[in-house]
Formats: C-alpha cells, sequence, structure tokens
C-alpha cells in the first residue's frame, strides 16, 4: 500500500524542510520527500495550496474508556483526533478503573489497537485510583505501554509523596505530568476568581491556585532531576517559573490549550456550562501572558485537554455541571486564528508545537517525516472557510463554547501509517 501527497508546502522542523514537494509513503513508512515522486498504484492526494506535516500530536485528551463510555469511547475519540488533522494522542488515566495497573495499561493498548484510528499511546496514573497517597505499579505500567504518568484532574498535593513520584518517574524515564492546582487554595470554586466570578455570585479559582502548585513541584523537579512537565498552564506567573526552569538547564515543560490562548474570563458567557473547565479562564492578562510565553519559545506543546462530558451532565447549573471542554476538532484552527493570522508565531513555530514540541517530552517515536520514519501526515490549510458545527462531532460529547464559530484554516486530511484515516468532505 502507497499513497503520494502531492504538490503541497512540506514544514518538517526535525529535519529542517519547508518547501514545497511531494511526500511518498510506502508500506506505512515515508520513502521520500521530493518534488516530482510517484509510485505504481500509489494513491494520489493533491495538497497545493495546503501545508503538509508530520503527524500531530496532542499529548493530553480524555477518551474516557473503561468505565465512561456514555461521553467517550477509544474508537469515537481517535475517530474526532483524527477529524483535528490529529495522528497520535496521548490518554489520561481518569477511567473506571483507573488506570494504575498494567491490567487497564493492557486494555486500553489491546482496545486501541483494534478500534482506534489514530495511534493511542496511554499515561499511567501516579497514584493507586489517583488518590494521591500510595505510587501506583509505575514499572508494570510502562512495560504494558503507559508513556508517562500523570493524576491529572487530581493533583497529587503531598510534597513528599510527589518526590518520591518523580524519583520512580526518573529510574523509569517516564515524564511526570502534573495538573497543577492547589486544592486547598481552589477549593469550591468554578471560575477564575476575578470581577466577573464576584458580579455572577460563582466562586473564585485564584490564579496563585496554578501557581503554588508549580512552584512547589519546580523546586522538587530541581532535587530530583525528574523530567517534569506542567498541563495545560494558564496563568502569566506559571509559564514564567517554567521559562525561568528551562533557562536553568532543568529538564521541565509546559503545554498550553487552545482555549487558555483563545478566550479570558472576560469572554465568558454568563453561567454557559460550555465555559467551566480547569484550570478556568484566566484573565485578559493572564491569557495574553500564555501567547506570549508560545511565541517565546518557554511553551513545548499545544494540547487540547480534550474533555468530553455528555449533555445530561454538563447541561446543569453552572455549579454544578463538570469541569471541561471538547477540543479535538477545533485546535489546529483556533491556533491559526490566534498565533499565526495574528503574527504572533510563524508556521514553522506552529508545526512544532505540534510535532517536535510534544515528541520530546513524550517520545513516542513520531514528529518527522525523515525517510523511514512513521508514515503519519496531517494536511491542513491556512485559507480554508469552514464553520464548527458541534452536532457533527465525531465525538459522542458536545461540550464546546466555540459552536458555530466560522474558522479561517483548519484541517483538510489525516494519514496513520500511510492510509488516509480522514479527508473533509
Amino acid at each position: 500500500m502507497s499513497i503520494v501527497i502531492k504538490n503541497g508546502r512540506v514544514i518538517d522542523p526535525a529535519s529542517q524542510t519547508d518547501r514545497v514537494a511531494d511526500v511518498l509513503i510506502v508500506d506505512g513508512r515515508v520513502a521520500g520527500v521530493a518534488p516530482n515522486l510517484s509510485s505504481p498504484k500509489a494513491e494520489v492526494f493533491d495538497a497545493t495550496g495546503m501545508i503538509v506535516a508530520p503527524g500531530f500530536i496532542d499529548m493530553h485528551v480524555h477518551l474516557r474508556e473503561p468505565g465512561f463510555e456514555h461521553a467517550e469511547t477509544i474508537e469515537s475519540g481517535s475517530r474526532a483526533a483524527a477529524a483535528g488533522g490529529f495522528t497520535s494522542v496521548c490518554c489520561m488515566p481518569n477511567t473506571k478503573p483507573v488506570n494504575d495497573s498494567a491490567t487497564v495499561t493492557s486494555y486500553i493498548v489491546e482496545r486501541a489497537r483494534r478500534k482506534a484510528v489514530v495511534n493511542v499511546f496511554p499515561i499511567g496514573a501516579i497514584t493507586k485510583g489517583s488518590a494521591g497517597e500510595e505510587l501506583a505499579a509505575i514499572g508494570a505500567m510502562k512495560e504494558a505501554g503507559a508513556v508517562a504518568i500523570s493524576d491529572d484532574g487530581l493533583p497529587v498535593m503531598s510534597a513528599r509523596v510527589m518526590r518520591r513520584a518523580m524519583e520512580f518517574a526518573r529510574s523509569y524515564d517516564l515524564p511526570i505530568i502534573q495538573h497543577c492546582e492547589d486544592l486547598n487554595l481552589s477549593a469550591g470554586g468554578d471560575m477564575h476568581e476575578g470581577a466577573n466570578s464576584v458580579r455572577w455570585g460563582l466562586r473564585g479559582i485564584p490564579a496563585a491556585a496554578e501557581d503554588v502548585m508549580a512552584a512547589r513541584d519546580l523546586l522538587l523537579a530541581e532535587l530530583t532531576g525528574a523530567r517534569y512537565h506542567i498541563a495545560h498552564v494558564s496563568t502569566r506567573n506559571a509559564v514564567a517559573m517554567v521559562d525561568y526552569a528551562r533557562k536553568r538547564g532543568l529538564p521541565v515543560s509546559c503545554e498550553a490549550t487552545p482555549h487558555h490562548f483563545a478566550l479570558s474570563d472576560q469572554d465568558m458567557a454568563p453561567y454557559d456550562s460550555n465555559y467551566k473547565m480547569k484550570p478556568p479562564l484566566r484573565s485578559v492578562r493572564d491569557r495574553a501572558a500564555v501567547v506570549e510565553a508560545i511565541a517565546a519559545g518557554a511553551v513545548s506543546a499545544i494540547a487540547t485537554d480534550h474533555a468530553p462530558h455528555p449533555g445530561s451532565e454538563k447541561m446543569q447549573e453552572f455549579e454544578r455541571c463538570p469541569f471541561g471542554i471538547i477540543g479535538l476538532e477545533t485546535a489546529i484552527a483556533l491556533s491559526l486564528q490566534e498565533l499565526v493570522h495574528t503574527g504572533k508565531i510563524t508556521l514553522n513555530r506552529l508545526v512544532e508545537l505540534f510535532t517536535t514540541g510534544p515528541e520530546s517530552v513524550m517520545r513516542l517515536g513520531r514528529g518527522t517525516l525523515a525517510t523511514g520514519a512513521l508514515g503519519d501526515v496531517t494536511v491542513f490549510s491556512t485559507e480554508l472557510t469552514w464553520t464548527y458545527d458541534v452536532n457533527q462531532s465525531h465525538s459522542r460529547s458536545r461540550n464546546s463554547p466555540f459552536d458555530g464559530k466560522t474558522f479561517r484554516g483548519g484541517p483538510v486530511a489525516t494519514v496513520v501509517g500511510g492510509e488516509m484515516v480522514w479527508r473533509r468532505g
């Protein structure tokens, strides 16, 4: 089986490629990147006027399976990923049961092998049941296929437990990913603590809740030498601390989500649960700081934190509904809109944030179009005009604040292992 993607602008930061060329994939691997390539019986895709890049990686998604299949499954989530231009996703462990053992990790790997249309890499829990008390079977999960450890939405509150987790993560050469939130500071909060939370009578989550945890963990990362990554960074102080630590040579990194650099708490529709997420949408100043950190190179990756919830759960009073929004199918469009079309970053930097950036953290063996590399390719347009209809989403859930939004630019085709798994129209 072979496919040739013709006449696109090939951008591959890993090999410092930026030119108009063809990409030939034979038997699931890149056979060449050059003008005028062909192969007998190859499927041909004309990418004239489009960007052809290594397969995009989303290092932070929630696929909900096992246990919450009413919200999402590995199959439906992978189809949403493909429709968003992603060829690889890393799924968080907050399933039921929690992915804290080789048994659950193996289930996810096998289920993905049978049902997913993109590459699915499980992230194991840091602690048993994500309860924050006793370390999970980190070595066994790695053997079963886990590529990182995280308790995600249930941050490890104990500094002692986090130190031990970092030591284990270092010994197994795994990144440790933390949702930075001091639960004592954020307890009971529903949105960012600011003028709007006061105006609407909603309990606030201060930016300091993220900053305090980030500061603690960066000190522990220095102590242990662990590869430490902050998920969905959202405050100006947190990104500044990561930048400072990186410049001192610590192996630390962070990711930003499209909703945190596209929206602030000033953009929220009052009491609309589609705007409820953790971390919450922050202040205009915090949002600007995240954008500037992306432009300056302090942020390693863009990740969606795709968090599906069914309408029966999400469409409740703001104080009662769960946190989170879906984001796989709008990520590229929002990134183009907020970062590239505004002149904040170049297209090369955008591709880097979806390829070599997450690859540098997760080490999946993806993120390049070098000859012999796995044949994962993302094709997108910077000019395509389209409107996002959440009711046409491949996800099982519909919780997005971007429903009905018209975008300039977005994914056009997704190739995984040399097979076209999605194309627009």
